[in-house]
């Protein structure tokens, strides 16, 4: 019964470390993939496939922050579906949209920071006002299992 009970610890011990284990990706090049997908949601003539192609590259179950708008990042279920609802509706409403990567930084495999400036003009969907805005922004992205899991967004 010791044999038995040591040979099947043995096997899980062994197998433990394959379970564990997340793949490791290169953050710098995903950064740069995330950023250029982000980038094309905003375009004037953004489509619902970049809205997916961003999409893809998040966890179902994506938490999200923008301070000082949004503040609350919990990880929800239909975080990906409450993203693609919320983007949707203002998908296409740029009119000019302009976004330049200036600095990435990288956390061991846990963490990617993009740090990048954007401007751009538009009308607001629901209100029909015209929008113009120009900022830098940082974006803090967890990673887990090579995808977005949690984006908390900060203005400079």
């Amino acid at each position: 019964m010791k044999k038995l009970l040591l040979v099947i610890l043995s096997v899980g011990m062994a197998a433990l470390p394959v379970f564990a284990a997340e793949p490791e990706i290169d953050l710098n090049a995903f950064a740069r993939q995330y950023f250029a997908a982000m980038v094309a949601t905003q375009a004037p003539d953004a489509t619902e496939q970049d809205l997916e192609n961003y999409l893809a590259l998040l966890t179902d179950d994506i938490g999200h922050s923008h301070l000082p708008y949004v503040t609350d990042d919990s990880r929800e279920p239909d975080g990906k579906q409450a993203m693609r609802k919320g983007m949707t509706f203002y998908l296409g409403a740029h009119t000019e949209h302009k976004a330049e990567l200036l600095d990435v930084f990288t956390f061991n495999q846990s963490a990617v920071a993009i740090r990048y400036s954007n401007s751009a003009k538009g009308i607001h969907p629901q209100h029909k006002q015209a929008i113009s805005y120009s900022q830098i922004m940082m974006e803090v992205l967890e990673i887990e299992n090579g995808k977005v899991a949690v984006i908390r967004k900060y203005h400079q």
